[in-house]
């Protein structure tokens, strides 16, 4: 394994551990929880940090895992449908990135992108698995309505945690 995969993996793997932690200072109050979006953080960040193939994974891993370690959030319909969403922004956010080199552009393209996954995600699960149809209402409410303080906390966070790791040196170098 080359040492830019090596650094890669260990990121990845610290991102996966904060984002097991960070939703226990919302106080394990789901309130709280669904409206400053702890979980999204870390996908955000690997994929601007390590690049699209590891914001994916850990997108996609990170809500199903703490899922089935904690309970929460439950796996049907949130959980499934966070993973997707959450893949959708690691993915989008390292790709952007790696396009355009400008952080907010790139932060609020992933912040677009998965919100429109975890709808289509939301729909397909509640079509399949649940007993009432996911609605365009259910949609606004859920994505933009009570998300906006979790919005608003992305991009505040996201471009200082970006650029101090920048400025220090700790972003491995990606050109995918």
């Amino acid at each position: 394994m080359k040492k830019s995969s090596m650094i890669r993996l260990v990121v990845t793997a610290m991102l996966l551990a904060l984002g097991f932690v960070l939703p226990f200072l919302t106080g394990q109050i789901p309130e709280v929880g669904s409206r400053l979006l702890p979980l999204h953080l870390p996908a955000l960040i690997c994929g601007f940090v390590c690049g699209w193939p590891w914001g994916l994974a850990l997108g996609f891993v990170l809500p199903i895992m703490r899922s089935l370690l904690f309970g929460m959030p439950p796996i049907l319909p949130t959980g499934l449908a966070m993973a997707f969403e959450m893949a959708a922004y690691g993915a989008t956010a390292g790709v952007l990135f790696a396009r355009t080199k400008h952080v907010i552009v790139s932060l609020v393209g992933a912040m677009v992108v998965g919100r429109v996954v975890w709808g289509a995600a939301s729909w397909l699960i509640y079509a399949l698995f649940m007993q009432t149809p996911f609605s365009i209402a259910m949609f606004w409410a859920g994505g933009f309505v009570n998300a906006w303080p979790g919005m608003i906390l992305q991009l505040v966070l996201v471009p200082a945690i970006v650029s101090a790791l920048k400025r220090a040196k700790l972003i491995p170098i990606h050109n995918d």
